[in-house]
């Protein structure tokens, strides 16, 4: 079934590339509704706060953007195939993922401004796509910790905005990456012209979770209960706090499991600040932000740490506009950095760094590349670090639909001394309803 699955989404590509681009409405940050996207995530479901663009509820139930009620889907599928030798398993995999999402907006049917209810339902059908070519920090970002087939209340939460939205809070089964590390989170505008849209469609994890904070904050799809605060006093700067549930340091699939009180939590902060650069009004954006994770943490028979903390830093910036104040066609840059403390941490220094291109060939369409470099834990791994190389590119086939070929480079896989270059070819498809 999983080679099927890998070689219906490989024949797709093949034939997708020949689809006539339409412009369609992707997800801001700031406001939760949708745009003209030209360049979406690889795996919206990581870093947008509500599912899909909600054409679900608009073709099943009529509902209208006046509505307080909102359905919206993500549907995922890839294939990965290695095309050199060093695979520990099969040259095949594939994967797919399905999340549902309803959400509430009661400034639409009363006067309860600002309040927000989310619900969000996940199933995921995969393997082990990074494991199986020794791949520590992950060229495939949509299988994460095992199981990898699963069924769960992925979010569950309530969003509130005060102070004429100076002041946001959020609780529930939620996830941090939404507000912490979102290096793909696009910088609100006001002209679609200066926009960065979905700032990467790297299919490489570390674009989703700073590989410095893996195996500590919960994510995709290890959601956990918490609260997050949002303030922005002005418009250029803000100051994002949460503290989470933090047992998966220990192991447990806090996506699947209800909320803990036995002392492991996570705790995290990020400042950063936007601006405009130049006569043209570029976009950018730096952010700063770090953890601080609770408990005894250990690796069986090899050590224990009690607690870990680190740091971790990104931006992103528009470099050139191709028509100034026309659209949003052009070429911007992100960089991420971290490090952290961990002796049971798989990383523990990370940088990177990525380009991408909007709208040069067709007016949906994007491509770009992306660099990872990761220093290894030397009580787990006997490599010394990680490099990964990986480029793609995004079509646009019809309404939210995308599909993205994607090839990956890891010269010295970490997994295993002996493992040699490694090179994959993989295929992503794209849906958002």
């Amino acid at each position: 079934m999983k080679r099927i699955i890998c070689a219906y989404t490989l024949i797709l590509a093949y034939h997708g590339l020949a689809f006539s681009a339409e412009e369609t409405k992707f997800p801001d940050f700031a406001k939760i509704k949708s745009q003209n996207p030209v360049s979406v995530s690889s795996n919206p479901g990581t870093v947008d706060i509500l599912t899909g663009t909600g054409d679900l509820g608009k073709w099943i139930f009529q509902l209208k953007e006046s509505d307080p009620l909102r359905f919206g889907a993500v549907w995922l599928a890839d294939g990965d195939v290695t095309l050199t030798k060093n695979v520990l398993a099969s040259r095949w995999s594939g994967n797919n993922l399905l999340i549902l999402g309803m959400d509430f907006d009661t400034s639409k049917c009363s006067s309860w401004k600002g309040g927000l209810f989310g619900v969000e339902f996940l199933q995921f059908n995969g393997m082990d796509s990074n494991g199986r070519v020794g791949s520590v920090q992950g060229f495939d970002s949509m299988p994460a910790n095992p199981p990898f087939n699963r069924t769960e209340l992925y979010q569950a939460w309530y969003r509130q905005e005060l102070f004429d939205k100076k002041l946001c809070l959020r609780i529930g089964k939620t996830l941090p990456s939404l507000d912490f590390n979102n290096v793909l989170r696009p910088i609100p505008v006001q002209r679609k012209s200066e926009a960065i849209p979905a700032v990467s469609g790297l299919l490489f994890t570390p674009v989703f979770t700073n590989p410095v904070n893996i195996g500590v904050m919960p994510g995709y799809y290890d959601s956990a209960y918490g609260v997050t605060a949002n303030i922005a006093p002005i418009d250029d700067f803000y100051v994002s706090l949460g503290a989470y549930d933090g047992n998966l340091a220990r192991g447990k699939n806090t996506g699947l499991e209800g909320p803990h009180f036995n002392g492991y939590y996570f705790y995290a902060a990020e400042t950063g600040v936007n601006w405009f650069a130049g006569k043209e009004d570029k976009p950018g954006i730096v952010a700063l932000g770090g953890w601080y994770q609770t408990g005894l943490l250990s690796i069986p028979d090899v050590t224990k740490q009690q607690g870990a903390q680190g740091v971790y830093l990104f931006g992103s910036q528009r470099v050139w506009f191709k028509k100034p104040g026309i659209d949003d066609s052009g070429i911007s840059v992100f960089w991420q950095a971290g490090m952290n403390n961990g002796r049971t941490l798989p990383m523990n220094r990370f940088v990177g760094f990525g380009l991408t291109a909007f709208a040069l060939t067709r007016p949906s369409d994007s491509f770009g590349m992306g660099l990872a470099w990761s220093k290894l834990n030397k009580r787990l791994f006997e490599r010394k670090s990680e490099l990964m190389i990986q480029t793609y590119y995004q079509a646009h086939l019809f309404l939210n639909s995308f599909i993205e070929p994607v090839l990956s480079y890891i010269p010295f896989p970490g997994g295993g001394k002996d493992l040699p270059q490694t090179c994959i070819f993989s295929v992503q498809l794209i849906n958002l309803f």
